[in-house]
């Protein structure tokens, strides 16, 4: 489990106390079991415990929200796997979820409703920049001050959710260099692995989606590239590696270069 020797509740064992918390994290499938992901969520972890959030996970309980099932086109599985969720979710009385996936961003808040399941849902983005403008959260540049930082849009919480000034305003508050590539906010090309496209092999073609959203980030001349997802994270890390830019550009997701900057 990505939480391991960090101090974090689940819903099971705060309602056997008798409390509730004020937000549910949601994790996801790639933030319990990826690898580079479970980075991502014990930095977000760690910038929660060190603000002070009253906030909980689903730990076990907690299954795939039915995004892959339904960008693949059985609509069935997704329908199975979301009641299972909501089921869970309406027991525990759950009223805000955050997460730090997009897809299950978009489909616990666009998707859930018609099924029944109705939560205020928010991207980490967000919910991060609300702590800094309610004076919770303080950041300082740190080690990324004066870099040169280009932030790659999620499909899912851009053109999907209209979001897009959350994430450069999380970015600013390090005092780095905010570089955006020529594709970027509505124009912004996706990492390629959206639609389900994460879980199959590659259709043939000249070149892979990845390899030409790299080269839109080397044409930026930054040194760091943001995400705010872990399958982009996944398809940018593997882009600079094709590459051969491991050296000169760096991959982190939102939440890392807040740890980081705080020394987390």
């Amino acid at each position: 489990m990505a939480t391991e020797n960090l101090n974090v509740k689940t819903m099971a064992e705060l309602t056997a106390e008798g409390k509730k918390p004020d937000v549910l994290f949601w994790v996801g499938c790639a933030g319990s079991f990826d690898d580079r992901a479970k980075k991502t969520t014990r930095a977000f972890v760690k910038i929660l415990n060190e603000v002070g959030i009253n906030f909980a996970i689903l730990g076990t309980e907690e299954s795939c929200t039915g995004d892959p099932a339904k960008r693949a086109g059985n609509e069935f599985l997704f329908q199975m796997q979301a009641m299972t969720n909501i089921q869970v979710l309406d027991g525990y009385e759950v009223k805000k979820i955050v997460t730090t996936c997009p897809h299950c961003f978009n489909t616990l808040k666009n998707e859930y409703p018609g099924l029944g399941g109705n939560y205020e849902v928010m991207h980490h983005s967000q919910f991060l920049q609300s702590l800094i403008e309610e004076g919770q959260l303080k950041i300082e540049g740190g080690s990324f001050k004066g870099r040169k930082i280009t932030f790659h849009d999620p499909c899912y919480l851009g053109r999907a959710n209209g979001e897009y000034e959350a994430p450069r305003k999380l970015i600013e508050q390090l005092d780095s260099d905010l570089v955006e590539m020529k594709r970027c906010k509505s124009k912004g090309l996706c990492c390629g692995a959206g639609g389900a496209q994460m879980f199959k092999e590659a259709e043939p073609g000249k070149k892979e989606v990845n390899d030409e959203r790299t080269e839109d980030v080397i044409e930026s001349k930054a040194d760091v590239v943001a995400v705010g997802c872990p399958f982009c994270m996944t398809m940018m890390t593997d882009g600079v590696k094709t590459k051969e830019k491991e050296d000169s550009i760096k991959v982190y997701d939102l939440a890392e270069l807040i740890a980081e900057s705080k020394g987390l």
